[in-house]
């Protein structure tokens, strides 16, 4: 039996959109003009029909309550998850003015729901469910294991040898070749199996002629992935750890193998990033009693948004299993035994101090790790010169901001939460600076998202 699920905050809401112009969309469809029989039951089912460019409605229907929600169904064409017209709907449900009454599904909503759940504890029986399948062949999947290792062996060789060249070479080189040279190279690497240094290699790319000190970037990015290249070729000789993070490092996905942790999980923070190829979305949770904090990684293809969305601010009770890898911190969301909730919880807050600390102390077990999350307890949010950045309210240190936080028009939300009084923020920290991705104000108050 599902429990009876709260209304969540515009705010929340608005932080599952996939991009800002579903945001938009969505605002202005959070009016009663819009919809019509609209309604939600005490289970957690929220469902109406949106007035679109058809003659037909859209049908939308939303599982907020069921432990592997929420989940959206709409009749309308979109490839965005959620769609404009289920926030549109969340929105006018978080309302609470009588717009969204509560009520019987109608038949429409109820087979999908009814359906939805029926496959979920098809799942949790053993043997259960359509999908069920035997486990394939371990000998070949050995074979095939040990065939990628050997190319991905081959990849990081000629890798090598391409840096070498370049050092060789000098560094002018790399600007006068321009981008079709890294291009190239990521090709290789592709065709090796090795999307991680594929990617390393891409970034390198866009470093040549990338303004004062340019040089000296290169080198320290192509020193890491000389050290990742080394890592592969030697992990035999490193401990399990370390030599599962090279693995994970050069593309090589792993199972979330770590013993479950059951705990009521905040969600700090959700975002997504897009390239041409593959869109990810990240959220962050931290575990009330063990402390932690954990990283789901999902992905969608480009153009489609990951299906995996949690509000911002709201708590939940489920099992978290941990991935392979020394100082990872990404996991795999299990069983949830209780709908998102409203709580009052909030990350051991640090300064700013204590948080480079905490970085360099990850880069240990990780070297190749661009920022580490941590919460800061009462930072101000002040200028410096055409910058911003996080500065201690009883301290003389500060942290920076990154280049791409600075940009984004979510730092005047944050300026303004503060008003010149100390804030707690989480977000990620890193060589680049820190990036805010959620704040609170001192005292009692709802999580606000920056992103």
């Amino acid at each position: 039996m599902t429990q009876q699920a709260v209304r969540w905050t515009a705010d929340q809401v608005l932080a599952l959109a996939p991009d800002a112009a579903s945001r938009k969309a969505a605002s202005k469809l959070g009016a009663a003009g819009s919809w019509s029989e609209a309604g939600h039951s005490e289970e957690g089912t929220v469902w109406g029909l949106c007035r679109g460019s058809g003659s037909k409605p859209y049908q939308t229907v939303i599982d907020i309550a069921d432990s592997t929600g929420p989940a959206y169904k709409c009749s309308c064409p979109s490839r965005k998850f959620p769609c404009k017209h289920a926030l549109g709907l969340l929105l006018l449900w978080a309302g609470a003015d009588g717009a969204v009454p509560s009520g019987q599904e109608p038949d429409w909503a109820a087979q999908w729901i009814e359906g939805r759940r029926k496959r979920a504890e098809d799942k949790k029986t053993p043997g259960g469910g359509s999908g069920a399948s035997s486990p394939g062949d371990p000998e070949a999947a050995r074979r095939r294991a040990e065939r990628r290792a050997e190319r991905i062996t081959a990849g990081a060789a000629e890798l090598e040898q391409r840096l070498a060249d370049l050092l060789r070479g000098g560094l002018a080189s790399a600007e006068r070749a321009g981008y079709g040279l890294w291009e190239e190279t990521a090709a290789r690497m592709v065709d090796a199996q090795a999307p991680g240094l594929a990617a390393r290699v891409r970034e390198l790319g866009a470093i040549p002629s990338s303004g004062p000190g340019w040089p000296v970037r290169l080198l320290e990015e192509c020193a890491l992935l000389h050290l990742l290249d080394q890592g592969w070729l030697r992990r035999e000789r490193l401990p399990d750890d370390l030599a599962a993070t090279v693995r994970s490092r050069v593309g090589l996905s792993g199972s979330a193998d770590g013993p479950p942790v059951r705990d009521r999980w905040l969600v700090l923070s959700q975002y997504d990033t897009a390239d041409a190829r593959l869109t990810t979305r990240r959220i962050w949770l931290h575990g009330e009693e063990s402390g932690r904090t954990a990283l789901l990684l999902s992905y969608g293809a480009a153009g489609r948004a990951p299906e995996q969305a949690l509000p911002v601010g709201l708590a939940f009770e489920a099992e978290v299993s941990a991935y392979p890898g020394a100082g990872q911190v990404r996991a795999a969301l299990g069983e949830r035994f209780t709908p998102p909730a409203p709580a009052a919880i909030r990350p051991t807050g640090l300064t700013t101090s204590e948080a480079a600390a905490r970085y360099g102390e990850a880069l240990r077990a990780d070297p190749w790790l661009d920022s580490y999350p941590v919460t800061l307890d009462r930072v101000v949010p002040i200028p410096d010169g055409d910058s911003w950045q996080l500065a201690d309210a009883e301290g003389e240190l500060a942290l920076p901001l990154t280049l791409s936080s600075r940009s984004r028009p979510d730092l005047w939300r944050l300026v303004a939460l503060s008003g010149g009084a100390p804030v707690t923020v989480f977000g990620e920290c890193g060589h680049r600076g820190f990036t805010p991705l959620t704040a609170w104000p001192q005292g009692e108050g709802e999580a606000v998202p920056l992103c």
